[in-house]
């Protein structure tokens, strides 16, 4: 079976990895882990490129509805958990590593759909779900670099996701739509984090940051702001045109060739165990693809 709509997938997947490195750059390299100021910068920028390209007529919102954007407020809540545990799981753990332990939030989803939704589950959806859990599960013993900070970032942005997965799922039936939804993640994110910096401490510990007034810190900071923005936006045309197996088989592609090309930019010290658990973390995720495209 191949793949629809290439030049969408390809672009989807070009800004998923160009805004990880940017990410990481920012985060590993440069050493900005200030998360309330670097998420809050992002959803910013995204939130006014938005609100832009809204008033422009280029993209439609219609939050109208004031009962239905309050009842997603705890939606948009989860998703300012996903972006800071995520933006501190990242600082601290090589991307491959973040991306396994990421793919397990399925593990909550599929829980849901079979213990709480009762939807029957094909074998190979819960072998492929075991794959995922057991590889994340399993990369903090043989890990040669452990971070137990990284990782428990990590778990807490597993969570986020999964939790987030499954109210957006219920909210299908929404007059809501991904844009109403992300404009209002972006509001409720940018004025949450400004609130929380100068509690949480990032806003002045970032006075004395190294590369505060270097043109690199600077640089990267406004791609970091762009490429999430094009990266939402990108995700959002991939799912409209494409079905949902189509859109898992561009999302996985992007998460192996993020994950496979980053070590020789950031580096990594592996060994077989922790090589083996990455691969079977790609292994869930490649017949969760399959699962998806046969409908089971």
């Amino acid at each position: 079976m191949y793949l629809k709509r290439p030049a969408a997938g390809l672009s989807f997947c070009l800004f998923y990895l160009a805004s990880y490195f940017t990410n990481k750059y920012v985060l590993s390299v440069l050493k900005f882990t200030y998360p309330t100021l670097f998420q809050g910068w992002q959803t910013l920028v995204g939130g006014f490129l938005l609100h832009v390209s809204w008033k422009l007529g280029w993209v439609e919102i219609s939050c109208s509805s004031r009962s239905e954007v309050l009842t997603w407020l705890p939606a948009s809540a989860l998703f300012v958990g996903i972006i800071y545990a995520g933006s501190r799981a990242l600082s601290r753990l090589p991307i491959p590593v973040f991306l396994t332990v990421h793919n397990a939030a399925e593990v909550i989803t599929c829980g849901f759909q079979k213990f709480v939704q009762k939807e029957q589950t094909s074998l190979l959806k819960i072998c492929s779900v075991l794959f995922l859990l057991i590889a994340a599960g399993c990369l903090p013993l043989f890990d040669t670099q452990f971070d137990p900070d990284g990782y428990f970032w990590a778990l807490i942005h597993l969570i986020c996701v999964g939790v987030y997965k499954i109210i957006h799922k219920l909210w299908k039936t929404s007059s809501l739509s991904d844009l109403d939804q992300q404009y209002i993640n972006y509001v409720f994110s940018v004025v949450l984090l400004a609130s929380a910096s100068h509690p949480a401490g990032d806003l002045f510990s970032a006075l004395d940051f190294p590369f505060l007034y270097f043109y690199r810190f600077h640089s990267s900071c406004c791609a970091s702001g762009l490429l999430g923005f094009f990266l939402m936006l990108h995700t959002v045309k991939l799912k409209s045109i494409t079905s949902s197996w189509q859109y898992a088989a561009w999302s996985f592609l992007a998460k192996v060739t993020t994950a496979g090309l980053s070590p020789f930019v950031f580096g990594m010290t592996v060994n077989v165990p922790t090589i083996c658990c990455l691969l079977l973390g790609g292994l869930g995720e490649a017949l969760l693809v399959y699962t998806e495209r046969m409908g089971t």
